[in-house]
Formats: C-alpha cells, sequence, structure tokens
C-alpha cells in the first residue's frame, strides 16, 4: 500500500481514494484516475483503517462511520484522512500534505498577498470550493509571518495539516478534538494566550464568525477560510449566518473588521503540468466598507475590485484569467468557462483588451500534491 502510495504522490496525486470493492484511485490534475488494476478486499480496507487511525481507536474500528484524521509516511509525506463507510466497507480519501510549506509566489498569488500576510489586525478570509487551494494558502501566509515577523501563532485545525517550525514566530498549532474540543471554545481560549495572529481552519457558524470578528476587533490578526466563491458572495455569506434582526449590526462589525478577502480556483494548465491558480483579491478600502455597509451597494463591490487593481493591488477572477491566458499558462477556453461573466470575458477578448499581468504566474506546479488540492 505505501508503495502504491508512494507513486501516487511522485505523480502530484492531490487525494487518493482507497475502497473496498474498487482499485485504489488518484485525483491527478483534477482527474479522478486508477493507480491499480486489482480490486482492494472490503477486509484490505479495514486492514488499512486499522494502521492510520489512532491505537485507541482500534477496538471500536467497527462502529466506525465517519472519522477524521491525519496521517504520514517517512520520506513521503503528510495525508489528511477521512474514513467513511458505504454499503458497510470502508471508504479512506487521503488528502496529500508536502513537507514544504509552498511560498506565496510559489503558489502564483499576486504581490499584494504578501501585505495582506503582514497586516498588523484585521480579519482575512480565503475563499474557494473544496479542493482550490485554501489551507496552502493560508500556510503560505504563515510562513510569510515566520520569515518576517516576531509575532505569536495561534492555530486551529482541523486535523492539523501543514507542521510549522517556530523561526521568528512561535506557532502554537492546536487540533480540534485532541487539543481543544471545538473550533469556537479553542477561538475563546485563544484569545487569552496572547496571541498577534489566529487560524482558524474554517467559519463553520455564526458563532465562530462572532468570535472571530471579536477577535479582529480587538486588535489582532485572523486568518481563516469560508466555502464561497468570490469576495461579494463572502460578505453575503458571513452577513447571512446570523438572524435578520443582528444582520444591519454584523454589516457594521464586518465592514470595520474585514482586512481582505483571497478567493480561490484551480485551473487545467495548458502543459497539462499541474493545476494553475486564478484568485480575486479585495481589500477594504473606504468605497468597499461602504458596500458592506449598504445591502443595496453590495453587488458593487466586484467592479471597485476591478477599478482598484492599479492602486491597490486588487484584481477579480476575470482579469486573472485574462492574465493567465496570455501568459500561455491556460487555454481560453478554460479560462472562459471558469470565469464570473463568460460572456463578457469572451467580448472583451475578442476586442484584444488584456489586463497588465500582476506578477502572480498561477503556477502550483510542484504544490498540486499538496495538502488542499
Amino acid at each position: 500500500m505505501e508503495q502504491i502510495i508512494r507513486g501516487a504522490v511522485d505523480r502530484g496525486a492531490s487525494d487518493i481514494h482507497i475502497r473496498g470493492g474498487d482499485v485504489i484511485r488518484a485525483r491527478i490534475g483534477g482527474k479522478l484516475l486508477p493507480l491499480t488494476k486489482q480490486k482492494l478486499s472490503p477486509e484490505q480496507a479495514r486492514a488499512f483503517v486499522l494502521t492510520i487511525i489512532a491505537p485507541s481507536l482500534r477496538e471500536r474500528v467497527d462502529v466506525i462511520q465517519d472519522h477524521d484524521c491525519s496521517w504520514g509516511i517517512n520520506g513521503v509525506g503528510r495525508f489528511r484522512v477521512n474514513v467513511m463507510r458505504q454499503r458497510g466497507s470502508f471508504v479512506i480519501v487521503l488528502r496529500v500534505i508536502p513537507y514544504k510549506i509552498p511560498t506565496l509566489d510559489e503558489l502564483g498569488l499576486p504581490p499584494v498577498a504578501k501585505k495582506i500576510a503582514l497586516a498588523e489586525r484585521g480579519l482575512v478570509l480565503v475563499t474557494g470550493v473544496t479542493g482550490s487551494g485554501k489551507s496552502s494558502t493560508m500556510a503560505g501566509m504563515i510562513q510569510h509571518q515566520n520569515q518576517h515577523e516576531h509575532r505569536h501563532i495561534v492555530t486551529l485545525e482541523d486535523p492539523i495539516e501543514f507542521l510549522h517550525s517556530d523561526n521568528l514566530c512561535a506557532i502554537s498549532q492546536r487540533e480540534i478534538g485532541s487539543d481543544t474540543d471545538s473550533f469556537h471554545r479553542g477561538l475563546r481560549a485563544a484569545l487569552r494566550q496572547d496571541p498577534d495572529v489566529i487560524q482558524i481552519g474554517e467559519m463553520r457558524d455564526s458563532e465562530t464568525i462572532d468570535i472571530a470578528l471579536k477577535a479582529a476587533e480587538t486588535g489582532h490578526l485572523v486568518i481563516s477560510t469560508v466555502h464561497t466563491k468570490d469576495a461579494t458572495n463572502t460578505v453575503a455569506r458571513l452577513i447571512s449566518a446570523f438572524p435578520p434582526e443582528e444582520q444591519e449590526t454584523v454589516r457594521y462589525r464586518l465592514a470595520d473588521a474585514l482586512h481582505a478577502v483571497v478567493s480561490q480556483r484551480l485551473l487545467a494548465r495548458k502543459d497539462r503540468k499541474g493545476r494553475a491558480l486564478a484568485a480575486e483579491v479585495m481589500v477594504m478600502t473606504s468605497t468597499i466598507r461602504d458596500c458592506v455597509i449598504d445591502p443595496d451597494k453590495t453587488s458593487e463591490i466586484r467592479d471597485h475590485i476591478a477599478a482598484g487593481r492599479d492602486t491597490y493591488g486588487m484584481q477579480t477572477f476575470d482579469q486573472h484569467l485574462a492574465d493567465l491566458v496570455a501568459s500561455g499558462a491556460v487555454d481560453f477556453g478554460v479560462a472562459r468557462a471558469a470565469a464570473t461573466n463568460p460572456g463578457d470575458f469572451d467580448l472583451k477578448a475578442r476586442l484584444g483588451e488584456s489586463a497588465a499581468p500582476s506578477g502572480g504566474s498561477g503556477a502550483m506546479d510542484g504544490f498540486m500534491a499538496g495538502g488542499t488540492f
């Protein structure tokens, strides 16, 4: 099994699927491909589960229905693991996490991402669908701080993915379930641990969002993720998490606390070597703050992001997609399909309009086997 997993990682797999009654498969370049010809028996899948779960759980392995953990192979990498049941047999999905933490440049993010990472306070959100590289971007931001600032960073993760070593920063990594009971309990405790930066694996509910806002309001830098497609959708999602009678107050709080939103999508590269990152980056300005406060103006956020590219380093998805096409990293058809407004993207291309390159190549070549892809 280790040889198969090692081979999948060497081929750049982002996820490995192991299930009783099926061949072993891996997601390579965004496609789920078979790795073996022989099917795995339910007994073999169960035996593999016993090797990756904690010893304290092994006696209860046959009652496990859903379980999350982390696991590693020396010299290969670490894995975020999900174990589930389907028709009585086990299915194991391994998300590959590389030992080396990618830099923000290597991830293909624009230069403004470094400034965002070094912010002293506020809420920074990394958004996108599952598997769009959010955890790698957060890890890259923490690593950038570790190389440039003297801070205490507290992370709350489920499970811990990238392993950080203290450099200029002292980094306390806490795992939900083993180090603290829940995100919101760990977050409340973090406020008493003299943090400069708090990383939350995911903003899952209104209670976690509320505490994260309080942490940002009291002078901390809070970095977290949300499963939303872009900055405008992120603002709407956070506000809608609260009851209607609280939403006006939340708009003002969010307008004051939110520092930046980095939204991500992964696209097939033209050279078929991994995938390329397309990113929308919003930095809070007075104009965007007004759009957050006023529900009638929230839909205008994307226009202000596009207009603020030269002054603030912001960019929309469509602007970055145009860069990726112009640089030869991505085919036009792939970019058009991923565009926020395909018709408008197509029209601008026909008219020969193209934004100047932002400095991010979108190349995630060496990191597509990474923990979040």
